[in-house]
C-alpha cells in the first residue's frame, strides 16, 4: 500500500485551531454547548478542540466521550465481537447544544450510531457535527458535517488514517492507497 499524507503535524495544528474559532462564532462562550467525542477515535479530536478552546476562551468547556458500539448496524455481522469503549457523559444534555465530534467522516453510519447513542441521554436542543476529514461522495446516508477540518475525495478502496502523536507517536493524516488503483482508474 502506498501513502500519502494529507496533513502534516503543523497542518493539523492549524486546522484544530481554525475549527476551534468556528466552534466559537458559532457557540460564542460555550455556556450551553457540549463537546462530545465519538468513540474510539473522535475523542481525540475532541480532546484537541476542547484544549484550543479553553486555552482562547480561559474557561473549562463541558465535553464528554460517546461509545457507539452497540447502536452500529453492523454490530452483529462481525466475525470477531466489537468491544465497547467507555462512555463518559456524566452531565445532563437537555435542551443543550451538541457538537458531536469525530475524526473521519465517511458513510455516515458512525454519525447515525452516534445519534441513536446520544438520543439515550436526553434530547439536545440541537445537534452539530465536527468532522476533521470529511470523504464526501462516499456517503450511504444523508449526513454532512457542519464543520469540516478537510475535505478529501477519495475512491472506495483507499483509506484515510489520523494518527495521533499520544497514541502513534506523530500528528498525521494520512491516505493509503492500493497500489495498481491509478492503472484500474483510466
Amino acid at each position: 500500500m502506498e501513502k500519502q499524507v494529507i496533513l502534516n503535524a503543523t497542518q493539523l495544528e492549524l486546522t484544530l485551531k481554525r475549527l476551534s474559532h468556528e466552534l466559537i462564532e458559532t457557540h460564542d462562550t460555550f455556556e450551553n454547548s457540549i463537546l462530545i467525542g465519538l468513540q474510539p477515535r473522535g475523542i481525540h479530536v475532541a480532546t484537541r478542540i476542547k484544549a484550543q478552546l479553553e486555552a482562547i476562551l480561559a474557561h473549562p468547556i463541558q465535553a464528554g466521550n460517546l461509545d457507539i458500539t452497540f447502536h452500529r448496524d453492523d454490530f452483529r455481522r462481525r466475525e470477531t465481537p466489537l468491544l465497547p469503549s467507555i462512555t463518559n457523559i456524566d452531565f445532563s444534555i437537555e435542551n443543550k447544544r451538541i457538537i458531536l465530534i469525530d475524526d473521519v467522516l465517511f458513510t455516515g453510519r458512525t454519525i447515525r450510531a452516534g445519534l441513536d447513542a446520544l438520543l439515550t441521554f436526553g434530547r439536545p436542543s440541537q445537534v452539530q457535527l465536527l468532522a476533521l476529514i470529511d470523504r464526501r461522495y462516499s456517503r450511504d446516508l444523508p449526513i454532512q458535517a457542519d464543520y469540516i477540518g478537510k475535505t478529501v475525495d477519495t475512491l472506495a478502496s483507499e483509506r484515510v488514517a489520523v494518527e495521533w502523536k499520544e497514541i502513534e507517536g506523530q500528528d498525521q493524516v494520512l491516505l493509503f492507497t492500493k497500489e495498481g488503483n491509478e492503472a484500474a482508474q483510466r
